[in-house]
């Protein structure tokens, strides 16, 4: 059955490479993606290496939270992310640089691939973040001597027969893991209903709401300054759009301005390359507009942030905030990072991907509205209540400090793994 699996994945790549070679997200670091490093690409060192994986750059951001639990509790270590994604490598690379050793690009689940990779790193651990199963690289790992583990793990219940499937016909690679380290209870059941070893399915919680509540820091300022923002007047924060939701944000924020003429709009687009166009639809409703990136020179009453790694400072200058995707199918998008900012957090309908964040944080400082009215009558009735909206932001900031700690349980968990006796 694992013969299967490897000739499949030799066949799929040979059809998807000339694809992966020049998509805006996988076309760089071909070599490294085939298992191969030049030097100054991996770490030196003696001390355990600790390869830690994520999708991508929100998925590296999710697992940041455990860097330093993990060097509390493995003295010395090396920590190394890999990624599939540019914008992941480049985010690591910039924003994460002074909290690991390295980062690199993941090697596709190719048999060779993933045996050169882990050749050339010698992990002791492999942490793979969220649904990242990956047969070929965990196998690689465990045959070298290298625990598993998976965190923040999650199994959508619409996949569940698809992994059956799956696991079927190719081996079930969960068997294969040292630990799954859980989201929430309901996760760690359908991971044992899939084959997991019942000892191996812990609930530890989630480690991206860990990252979630800092405090404020020197270059907020700097960031208000660059968005154009008073100190004085509301501003409202809608984070992480898709396409098709703008228009309904500027339509409800002209209606705003008849009441609150001072009131400023920041979209931050969850694709920055989508930033001309919102720039467009601002103006066409005759709405002054400004990017972030040029500083907002003018002003402007709506500006568009198109630059990475500023959204969660951000959302401490907003008065309100609503995040998209959740007008759309796309499933919604983070609500719990403006929750941690102590902002009332308003969101749509569609949170399909972050039903456990809406199950945290509905009815203690999140509110869903269902379409745009519903969204200005919301917003309307929290600028008008000042008490009501720092009642709500409390709430939310209060219900993301209670369910943080994960980080810690997990570098546990993992740190027993090295205690144990094998």
């Amino acid at each position: 059955m694992r013969l299967l699996y490897v000739v499949a994945t030799y066949v799929l790549f040979a059809l998807l490479f000339p694809v992966l070679c020049v998509h805006r997200k996988t076309r760089h670091g071909l070599k490294q993606r085939l298992g191969f490093y030049g030097p100054g690409d991996l770490p030196k060192g003696e001390g355990p290496l600790l390869w830690l994986h994520g999708a991508s750059a929100g998925d590296l951001l999710a697992l940041a939270p455990m860097f330093g639990p993990l060097r509390e509790r493995f003295p010395g270590c090396r920590i190394v992310l890999s990624t599939m994604t540019d914008s992941g490598h480049a985010m690591a690379r910039d924003r994460l640089a002074k909290q690991i050793d390295g980062v690199v690009y993941a090697p596709y689940d190719l048999w060779g691939a993933t045996r050169r990779a882990v050749r050339a790193l010698q992990p002791d651990l492999l942490v793979l973040e969220y649904t990242e199963v990956w047969p070929n690289l965990i196998r690689a790992a465990k045959r070298s001597g290298a625990s598993v583990v998976m965190t923040n793990g999650r199994f959508s219940p619409a996949n569940v027969g698809k992994y059956r499937t799956l696991f079927g016909l190719i081996g079930n690679p969960l068997k294969d893991m040292d630990l799954l380290l859980m989201r929430q209870d309901e996760e760690s059941e359908r991971a044992r209903a899939l084959g997991a070893p019942t000892e191996r399915v812990l609930t530890t919680g989630n480690t991206k709401f860990d990252a979630l509540a800092a405090g404020p820091a020197p270059e907020d300022e700097a960031l208000r300054t660059a968005l154009g923002l008073s100190p004085t007047d509301p501003a409202w924060l809608a984070g992480s759009t898709h396409e098709g939701e703008e228009e309904i944000l500027l339509q409800v924020y002209q209606r705003l301005r008849e009441r609150w003429p001072t009131l400023s709009l920041v979209i931050a687009p969850r694709y920055l390359n989508r930033a001309e166009r919102i720039l467009t639809l601002a103006r066409e409703r005759n709405l002054t507009a400004g990017l972030r990136s040029q500083g907002n020179p003018e002003r402007a009453p709506v500006v568009v942030m198109d630059s990475m790694g500023e959204l969660s400072r951000a959302y401490r200058l907003a008065t309100v905030v609503f995040v998209g995707g959740s007008f759309t199918k796309r499933g919604g998008q983070n609500i719990l990072e403006p929750a941690g900012q102590g902002r009332p957090v308003l969101f749509g309908p569609h949170m399909d991907n972050f039903r456990d964040s809406v199950t945290v944080l509905q009815g203690n400082g999140g509110i869903e509205v269902a379409d745009g009215e519903a969204l200005y009558a919301a917003l309307e009735d929290l600028l008008a209540h000042s008490d009501k909206r720092r009642h709500l932001g409390a709430q939310a900031e209060a219900t993301v400090r209670r369910i943080s700690g994960a980080s810690a349980r997990n570098a546990e968990a993992m740190a027993a793994l090295r205690r144990a006796p094998r």
